[in-house]
């Protein structure tokens, strides 16, 4: 009988140590679990710790890590893991100064954005008024020009009358008439020309006015890349027990953070590829539709 309880140890023990060998992440799942689901090597967890200042519900950090999980799923054609809520493995969801700073990254690239799209209008207005100068401008040009005609033929008829001995008082009121219609004429485009300068002048205030609203621009956006480097994975952390995460700036970026935490969970170290999951900044991955990387598969086989 002892042989017997001896040798089922040796083969429970055996089997334990091959289990964890070939699959790493099942270390962190019960002892009573390995017991209970000897052939299911999937790593197990559960949501423990959803702080509310995130404004996400423990539902929806459930269905967001889920499809944490997912990406593994796609990228291996394999089930690494599953939701038990009696797991050891927890996702804690921490809220700190991390996360005050993320918020306020957000804001200012809010505020940001909000300054550039005010500049677009402003340009396109800006472009419009401009385009409208251009063409009175045009306009303005062609009414010097036929005015100038009607002056020259004016004059030269006055000066053909002068040399024939002077102006017929017959003629007298016809010729004053001209005259002062030309008068007129000159007066309203005069008029009319300095209408247009003082829009030349707004112009070159609203330019200015944009130029200046550049530079502030200029001037957030540098501080804002100084001020806000590249996310690093350490707004999350696996310490073999439980993952912690500490700040994250909207779902994808929750989604993408918790799949790198995972990955560490499978026992990944991190990459060298910037596109990669398991590369230790966030910043050229596509958060929306990511993908596994070679990089990342190249891990799995090592592990």
């Amino acid at each position: 009988m002892r042989l017997v309880l001896l040798s089922l140890l040796v083969i429970f023990l055996f089997g334990m140590t091959y289990q964890t060998r070939n699959h790493p992440q099942v270390r962190h799942n019960t002892l009573l679990d390995r017991i209970q689901h000897p052939f299911d090597t999937r790593l197990r967890y559960r949501i423990a710790e959803v702080d509310s200042r995130f404004g996400v519900t423990e539902n929806e950090l459930k269905q967001i890590s889920q499809q944490a999980t997912d990406i593994w799923k796609a990228g291996t054609g394999k089930d690494y893991f599953v939701y038990d809520p009696d797991a050891r493995l927890t996702i804690h969801l921490i809220y700190d100064q991390r996360q005050d700073e993320s918020v306020q990254r957000r804001q200012q690239l809010g505020q940001i954005q909000n300054n550039q799209q005010v500049w677009v209008n402003k340009n396109q207005q800006l472009q419009q008024f401009k385009d409208e100068l251009d063409r009175t401008n045009t306009l303005l040009d062609a009414k010097k020009a036929q005015l100038n005609i009607q002056i020259n033929q004016h004059n030269q008829y006055i000066a053909i009358i002068n040399q024939s001995g002077g102006i017929p008082a017959s003629q007298r009121n016809q010729l004053m008439q001209q005259q002062n219609q030309l008068q007129q004429h000159i007066f309203v485009l005069q008029q009319e020309i300095n209408l247009y300068n003082q829009k030349i002048q707004q112009l070159n205030l609203q330019v200015d006015d944009l130029n200046q609203l550049n530079q502030q621009i200029d001037s957030s956006v540098k501080s804002f890349n100084q001020r806000f480097q590249p996310r690093l994975f350490d707004k999350g952390s696996f310490n073999g027990k439980q993952i912690n995460i500490y700040e994250f700036e909207s779902v994808e970026d929750l989604r993408l953070t918790l799949a790198h935490e995972f990955g560490h969970a499978l026992g990944l170290k991190h990459n060298q590829d910037p596109q990669a999951l398991m590369y230790p900044v966030m910043k050229e991955q596509n958060l929306q539709n990511f993908r596994l990387s070679a990089a990342d598969l190249a891990l799995l086989q090592v592990r």
